[in-house]
């Protein structure tokens, strides 16, 4: 065993930000499948929402926030959410990281659903700039070991407790132990066919934290990001939101305007709401994609806020100074997770989450656009803070966390099937629009590849692993959408479209059930009781 104080697993701007905030008199271990700067905070381009307009408020804010998640957001967790912002930014700038200035003034720009210019960046690569800085501190730190290439297997669990993460690293597997770790794995594009997110985003905290027997909450509800680049040969990289906040527009392939046929505040909708709009405009002209128009910003504004997406649109023959971009819908954001209470808590005493894996109650139905890094920040705070007033724990010095192998190894043949159809039989069947008929036969299938998880030993390997990891997740994903009979935030389901108000509810699953808990009656931290 390798014993640690504390331990993170994975290395976005929610691990990094948590290992810089824990006591510096700990030994950390931050552990990253891959190297220490790819994760999907890199990939951020809007920025982070914070109050510190004269013209905004934590009113203004928390409206905005609360309107977006379609009643099922917290109202605590969006209060803290949105108050504690303006400190946490200023011990990001304290680091070094770069935001855009505007005559000595930090600059704010307008994204989607925001009532007030709130969003900071870095012209449109925010989560590059951040994540530069947080790496940078961290690998100055000498009480934080990084450990790259770390593939954390499952949960270490005795006695009603997690003492840490079965690791495999350096061709050598064993048990790091620690009286605390913290899920921050992001979250699990990679089980849609169609993803902005990066290849490491395959739900492991998620999964690792289901079969422990995690509380995990509100996995139907999956952002689809409305404008990702589509085009042969480039990958599906995200058009910031905040090319529209600036006064982009999108056409169909008929150069027509469409949005405000399907919501009056056209192009500056909620996100859930132009995904659905253009995947219904694509429809009815049977067009793989519609178009986003940059041309009504200007030379100057796109040299000045969007020179990144401006060079990745130049490198696929694309110029977006005189040329609309071909866009599309992709599976972005989860917004369900690891129920946490306000300090990350789970329901697994000795066991934190924190950013995209966690479900603290911020996003609802359907996160605010720049409010998902600024979570990370503000809730890795709270997590360093009550860690410091626990005070470090003695590890038991017996612990039984079972064997490290199942039996014989799985069959690659079978591990590189389920790895290649689970993709697209996500995005079929709980993608943008679902129904009865979709999720039940999917969830069918998912639940024989399951069988075939259980009876033998998918822990040889990153493919191995990370099938098995996806396979738990698009589980509880069809699960949760076929519970939900209603159309809500992110969830739209043919069969069900209204949002019926009986639904203001969380779902919850636990082990093999799944339970309705009623918002404003039974709330996060009772549950975990």
């Amino acid at each position: 065993m390798k014993e640690f104080d504390a331990i993170i697993v994975g290395s976005g701007a929610a691990g990094l930000y948590t290992a810089l905030q824990l006591p510096s008199d700990w030994r950390i271990a931050l552990l990253t499948k891959e190297n220490l700067k790819l994760s999907s905070s890199q990939w951020a381009q809007g920025g982070i929402a914070a109050v510190i307009d004269p013209d905004d408020s934590f009113r203004l804010h928390v409206e905005d926030t609360l309107r977006a998640g379609a009643g099922l957001c917290e109202i605590e967790a969006v209060n803290v959410l949105v108050e504690e912002a303006p400190a946490r930014i200023r011990e990001l700038i304290d680091l070094g990281v770069e935001f855009d200035r505007y005559q000595g003034r930090l600059a704010v720009t307008l994204e989607a659903a925001h009532s007030r210019r709130r969003i900071l960046h870095a012209a449109d690569a925010t989560g590059k700039e951040l994540v530069r800085a947080l790496v940078e501190d961290v690998q100055s730190q000498p009480h934080i070991q990084v450990i790259e290439e770390a593939l954390a297997i499952d949960l270490a669990v005795d006695s009603g407790r997690c003492w840490g993460v079965l690791v495999e690293a350096n061709g050598r597997r064993e048990w790091y132990t620690a009286s605390v770790t913290i899920l921050a794995t992001g979250g699990a594009g990679q089980a849609f066919a169609h993803t902005t997110n990066p290849e490491v985003s395959t739900g492991d905290g998620i999964a690792m934290a289901a079969r422990a027997g995690v509380a995990i909450q509100d996995m139907e509800f999956v952002q689809f990001h409305p404008t990702a680049l589509l085009k042969p040969g480039a990958p599906r990289f995200l058009i910031s939101e905040a090319v529209r906040g600036e006064g982009a527009h999108l056409l169909n392939l008929a150069g027509e305007r469409f949005m405000h046929r399907y919501d009056p505040k056209g192009e500056l909708a909620p996100r859930d709401v132009v995904a659905r709009s253009i995947f219904a405009e694509m429809q009815i002209g049977g067009d793989p994609y519609v178009l986003l128009d940059l041309k009504p910003l200007g030379e100057a504004v796109i040299d000045h806020r969007f020179p990144n997406i401006a060079q990745v649109c130049r490198r696929y023959d694309i110029d977006i100074y005189s040329e609309p971009i071909p866009v599309a819908p992709a599976a972005h954001y989860w917004m369900g997770g690891i129920v946490t209470d306000l300090e990350g808590r789970t329901s697994l005493n000795g066991l934190y989450a924190v950013g995209e894996s966690a479900s603290t109650g911020v996003h609802g139905a359907n996160r605010l656009a720049s409010n998902s890094l600024l979570e990370c920040l503000v809730f890795a705070h709270r997590i360093a803070a009550d860690v410091q007033r626990l005070g470090k724990q003695k590890i038991q010095e017996v612990v039984h966390f079972g064997p490290t192998a199942l039996g014989k190894p799985c069959d690659p043949a079978t591990v590189d099937r389920i790895r290649s159809e689970l993709p697209w039989l996500c995005w079929q069947a709980c993608g943008i629009i679902r129904d009865h008929q979709g999720l039940t036969a999917a969830l069918e299938t998912v639940r024989a590849w399951k069988h075939l998880v259980q009876q033998s030993d998918w822990t040889v390997g990153r493919n191995a692993l990370e099938t098995r990891n996806l396979v738990f997740v698009a589980e509880l994903l069809l699960n949760a959408a076929l519970f939900r009979t209603e159309s809500r935030g992110a969830h739209y389901r043919r069969d069900y479209p209204e949002t019926d108000p009986h639904w203001a509810v969380h779902t919850l699953l636990t082990g093999e059930s799944i339970l309705q808990s009623p918002l404003g009656v039974v709330k996060i931290r009772p549950l975990l009781g």
